[in-house]
């Protein structure tokens, strides 16, 4: 008995063994997520990867996998994306919002889900559907059954605004809302019932452009955020808050956010306050030029407009702080697949481009909580891609995506 036991756990492991799917993974260099490694390789084994370094011992099985003249990196993770909405020169957001059917909307996501993986990002941070209310979730369910294929999400849902402060707004009748308005005591049971659909974070507008004359003011009390954060954080979700005004992202510091998303007026008085609170900053530069563009603005060739010259102001005060930013560009203002769109500005506004690649892998991984990703590291999932060139040299070459492997399966070529 002991011997045929023994005979069926050996034919067992060896089912298993002949199961496994290996690639060795040969580029000019491997950013590992943190340094630069000129001939190192990456060795993958179903969907992790099992070690990467100089000169990999295989098995005669593994496929061998040479991308000369390209750089093997993490797959990047984008920290601010909209999946449910599309470029706002196509169609404004309050049409999307009033016009587009759910399933439209649905059916769009499933395609720039795609986009963006084609353009190799991997995971996404998904911040609020816009009026298309747990769509995301659903869409994420689908993800994890394998039924379509994208990046990995984390969502928020529906978001959280204060009543009177959101739109679409009419004069006529009470249009369908692009967030869920609460106040005060309401808003606990608001953050549970959304915890309760599934979301991954909480995300809240701490302030929007319903002051007079739509001029952006703060919506919540820094005690309404508190009962946000409290009841979010004790059920293991993070709270961010859009905030754009400097008292906006005042009174979501002191109310324990964890990420404040475009931080427009922040000036360095807020930015010592973030650091102090260790409060992280996606500053969305992508879409403020995206925004200009629409309006007529030709980059380049036209004067440089107030808006870009203050926010390139307020970003430098929070790189020389040291505020831990996040990479995200509000993608869904903008075109998806144009995520790198992002990268390249936040080197053109100041930051170094090493510093850049680690926003976009370890660094979003770390601050947004994506474990096992963001890293080419033994034992973590194996979301790789490769582009042309050296992007240390120059950021544009991420637009230039010539291999994408996600969880260990290979989606380009």
């Amino acid at each position: 008995m002991k011997r045929k036991l023994v005979f069926i756990s050996i034919f067992l492991i060896s089912i298993q063994l002949q199961a496994q799917t290996q690639y060795l993974l040969i580029a000019d260099r491997v950013f590992d997520g943190d340094t630069m490694h000129t001939g190192w390789q990456v060795l993958v084994t179903d969907n992790k990867i099992e070690s990467i370094g100089p000169k990999l011992v295989t098995s005669s099985k593994c496929e061998v996998i040479k991308l000369p003249g390209t750089t093997l990196m993490p797959g990047m993770i984008e920290g601010h994306s909209h999946i449910l909405l599309h470029p706002y020169n196509e169609t404004s957001w309050t049409d999307q919002v009033l016009f587009e059917s759910e399933a439209e909307r649905i059916v769009r996501a499933t395609s720039h889900l795609q986009a963006s993986l084609r353009a190799g990002i991997t995971s996404m941070r998904d911040l609020g559907t816009e009026g298309a209310g747990y769509a995301d979730i659903g869409i994420k369910q689908s993800l994890i059954k394998k039924l379509i294929i994208g990046p990995d999400l984390q969502c928020a849902g529906k978001a959280i605004v204060a009543t009177g402060s959101y739109g679409p707004k009419s004069a006529a009748f009470i249009p369908p809302l692009g967030a869920e308005a609460a106040d005060g005591n309401e808003l606990i049971k608001v953050v549970r019932d959304q915890i309760g659909y599934g979301v991954d974070v909480i995300k809240i507008y701490a302030d929007y452009r319903w002051g007079i004359n739509n001029v952006a003011m703060p919506t919540f009390s820094i005690d309404e955020i508190k009962s946000i954060v409290e009841t979010a954080h004790s059920a293991g979700r993070p709270v961010v808050a859009h905030a754009s005004t400097k008292e906006g992202m005042r009174r979501a510091i002191l109310g324990g956010v964890n990420t404040i998303e475009h931080g427009d007026e922040g000036d360095q008085e807020i930015f010592d306050l973030m650091k102090s609170y260790h409060v992280a900053l996606c500053p969305t530069l992508a879409a403020g030029e995206a925004i200009l563009g629409y309006n007529g603005w030709k980059k380049n060739i036209d004067s440089i407009p107030e808006r870009i010259k203050s926010k390139r102001k307020s970003y430098a005060a929070a790189l020389r702080t040291g505020v831990d930013i996040v990479f995200g560009g509000d993608v869904g203002v903008f075109a998806h697949g144009d995520n790198v769109r992002e990268l390249i500005l936040m080197n053109e506004y100041g930051m170094k481009s090493i510093e850049v690649l680690k926003c976009a892998t370890s660094g979003n991984a770390d601050l947004l909580q994506f474990k096992n990703k963001g890293r080419l590291k033994s034992g973590y999932h194996a979301d790789i891609i490769a582009c042309k060139g050296d992007p240390i040299v120059g950021l544009k070459a991420l637009y230039d995506i010539r291999f994408v492997m996600k969880s260990g399966k290979i989606i380009l070529p």
